[in-house]
């Protein structure tokens, strides 16, 4: 192989994976609007059929328990009352056809005509490539109220699927 011929082949690579990296934040940043939204389909389909949400004492096995979790009474009380899903920032790590996203996250809703926070968050994501893009095959999110395995989610950074 040329000179150039590796250059060329180092820049796909590292284009490949900036298109892999900023992908996945999308996925990440559109659970917030999907959620409040009410699109229970649409919720769904960031994860694999088999996907897992797992959140504090509320495990969904499925993306069938992820759109149900949506059409439940609970969360379109939520959103008929107005509330805002925010993921921060995602610090995303890719691994060939595997990555790992960790991000912190806000929950806040409306009481008595103002936002307040109902919720802060922790969370890990973990993706595979599929033949649709990237999807979502396990996120834990646990509550940032001082507990240390909270706090350990964000520091897993790296790809151990």
């Amino acid at each position: 192989m040329s000179g150039n011929e590796a250059r060329i082949e180092a820049l796909e690579e590292r284009l490949k994976r900036l298109e892999d990296q900023q992908e996945i934040s999308r996925l990440v940043a559109s659970y917030g609007p999907l959620v409040d939204a009410g699109e229970a389909s649409r919720v769904g389909a960031l994860w694999t059929d088999d996907g897992i949400y797992d959140v504090d004492d509320y495990y969904m096995a499925s993306r069938a328990d992820i759109e149900a979790m949506v059409r439940s009474d609970a969360h379109q009380g939520l959103i008929g009352k107005g509330c805002c899903h925010f993921l921060g920032p995602a610090h995303v790590t890719v691994d060939g056809d595997r990555a790992v996203a960790v991000c912190e996250s806000v929950l806040l809703v409306q009481h008595q005509g103002r936002p307040v926070v109902a919720r802060i968050g922790a969370n890990r994501f973990e993706f595979v490539r599929t033949t649709h893009g990237w999807r979502t095959v396990h996120r834990t999110t646990r509550g940032l109220d001082g507990d240390a395995a909270a706090r350990s989610l964000l520091a897993e950074t790296t790809v151990s699927i």
